[in-house]
C-alpha cells in the first residue's frame, strides 16, 4: 500500500539572464513508495532529488501536479503532512547554548508531546552526549542527533538528504545499522545519496533522476541487471556505478 505518491511533479525557476523563461529543477515526475519501504532517490549534483524531497515535505511549493503523503495533500494540506513525516536536511543549525537534551525536549514540545529525550538519545547511541552541546560533536554524531530530532513526533515516513555525505566509513556504517533498524521497526524512509554502495545495501527500490526528469526505477538488481549486465571487470554483472554511467554519462561528483 503507497504511502507516498507522486503525480507529474514539477519545479520550475526563472532563468537569471532571461526574462519570462525557466528552467525545470524537476520536470514532472511520479513515483509511488510503500509503506514500509526504504526507498532511494539517486542523481548527479542538480539533478533535482533534494528540490523533490522538499516539494514532498511541504518545505516548497509545488508547481505542477501532487504529492500525497499518507493520502493527505501535501499543497492543501502542508501542517497535516508535516505531523507525520519527520525530515533530516543537508544542514542543520541549533541553537548554540542547549544541550541535546534540551534541544530534543524543546522540539517535542513544539510538537505539543512530551517526548524522553533520553529514549530518543539511546535510539541514535548518543546517551553519553545528552549534556553536550551541538558544536562539540563529530560529523558522525551530528547526523545521527539530526536523525534523532527527526524523530520526535514518531513519523510514519522519515525524509533523509544525503544523510552519510562527508562521514568516514565507520560513522557512515552506523548510520546505515540506524537506517536499517528504524525502518525495521516499521518507519518508512525515503533518502536521497550520492553513495552506490549506500544505495545497494539500503534501498528496496530506487529512482534515478537527471535533469529534473526519472530516468530509471527498479529494484537495485533490476537496474543492474537491466543496464549494466556486462561491465568491463566483474565476473557476474555490474554496479550501480556502472548502471549510472551507462544512463547519464558522467558520474555523481560532477
Amino acid at each position: 500500500m503507497p504511502i507516498v505518491e507522486v503525480s507529474n511533479l514539477a519545479k520550475k525557476y526563472p532563468l537569471p539572464d532571461k526574462k519570462n523563461e525557466f528552467f525545470y529543477a524537476v520536470d514532472g515526475i511520479s513515483l509511488s513508495i510503500e509503506k514500509g519501504q526504504i526507498y532511494g532517490i539517486l542523481g548527479p549534483n542538480g539533478a533535482g532529488k533534494t528540490t523533490t524531497l522538499e516539494m514532498i515535505e511541504g518545505l516548497t511549493d509545488i508547481d505542477d501536479g501532487q504529492a500525497l503523503v499518507n493520502d493527505i495533500n501535501v499543497s492543501t494540506h502542508p501542517y497535516d503532512v508535516k505531523k507525520i513525516i519527520g525530515v533530516q536536511l543537508q544542514a542543520n543549525e541549533y541553537f548554540d547554548h542547549l544541550s541535546l537534551r534540551e534541544l530534543l525536549t524543546l522540539f517535542s514540545n513544539l510538537y505539543g508531546r512530551d517526548d524522553d529525550p533520553m529514549e530518543l538519545l539511546a535510539k541514535v547511541n548518543l546517551e553519553e552526549k545528552a549534556g553536550a552541546k551541538p558544536a562539540s560533536l563529530s560529523g558522525g554524531q551530528k547526523q545521527r542527533f539530526s536523525i534523532a530530532s527527526a524523530l520526535v513526533n514518531d513519523p510514519k515516513v522519515l525524509f533523509l538528504d544525503e544523510p552519510t555525505t562527508g562521514l568516514d566509513p565507520q560513522a557512515k556504517r552506523n548510520l546505515w545499522d540506524l537506517v536499517k533498524e528504524l525502518n525495521d521497526g516499521g518507519m518508512t524512509i525515503v533518502l536521497t545519496t550520492h553513495n552506490m554502495e549506500e544505495a545497494e545495501f539500503l534501498c528496496e527500490r530506487l529512482a534515478i533522476m537527471d535533469h529534473g526528469k526519472i530516468i530509471a526505477e527498479g529494484t537495485p538488481q533490476e537496474l543492474i541487471l537491466d543496464h549494466a549486465p556486462e561491465p568491463p571487470v566483474a565476473p557476474v554483472h555490474g554496479n550501480l556505478e556502472d548502471v549510472f554511467l551507462t544512463l547519464t554519462g558522467h558520474d555523481l561528483r560532477e
